[in-house]
């Protein structure tokens, strides 16, 4: 059984990992300093998916202000994607945000390979940086309103 739980400073090696099994084809080698850094100081409530002491998923939220929040760094591992842990960070980080005062949108920054993912949890594109992370990999930018996935479709329009 797989459980999601907070995240505990010594899950770091374990999510430094996670990231390293998604290199080249969702992060670039150059974003480990970035991921690393996030995990030595996370601005806000993160969440790891465990099965017995493996970690699996992570991923985290923080209060941007102005009603808004970010999703950041969910990482599942590549042996594990496709089977409902990103989604299950997400919910976690989702109700992390709807106890944070004001808060009313989501935000995150991802790539086009997985934008899919997030729009099938109701997230819509509002903004594509071509190469944004660098020559061939473009940066989606996201947002849903803070609620049930059926309340996110006007979330893009209100920006």
């Amino acid at each position: 059984m797989t459980e999601i739980r907070p995240w505990r400073p010594g899950d770091r090696e374990a999510c430094v990992g996670l990231f390293d099994s998604n290199v080249p084809e969702f992060f670039r080698p150059g974003e480990r300093t970035d991921f690393y850094e996030f995990l030595q100081a996370p601005p806000g409530p993160c969440f790891v998916a465990v099965r017995g002491q493996e970690v699996l998923a992570c991923g985290g939220v923080a209060e941007e202000g102005f009603g808004e929040a970010s999703i950041c760094w969910t990482v599942v591992a590549r042996s594990h994607q496709g089977k409902g842990l990103g989604r299950r960070i997400l919910e976690e980080c989702h109700r992390a945000a709807a106890e944070m005062q004001g808060v009313r949108f989501l935000r995150l920054e991802t790539i086009p390979a997985v934008a899919g993912f997030f729009g099938a949890l109701g997230y819509g594109v509002v903004q594509v940086d071509a190469d944004g992370y660098g020559d061939g990999l473009d940066r989606v930018i996201m947002r849903r309103r803070l609620g049930p996935p059926g309340e996110a479709a006007d979330a893009a329009e209100e920006v």
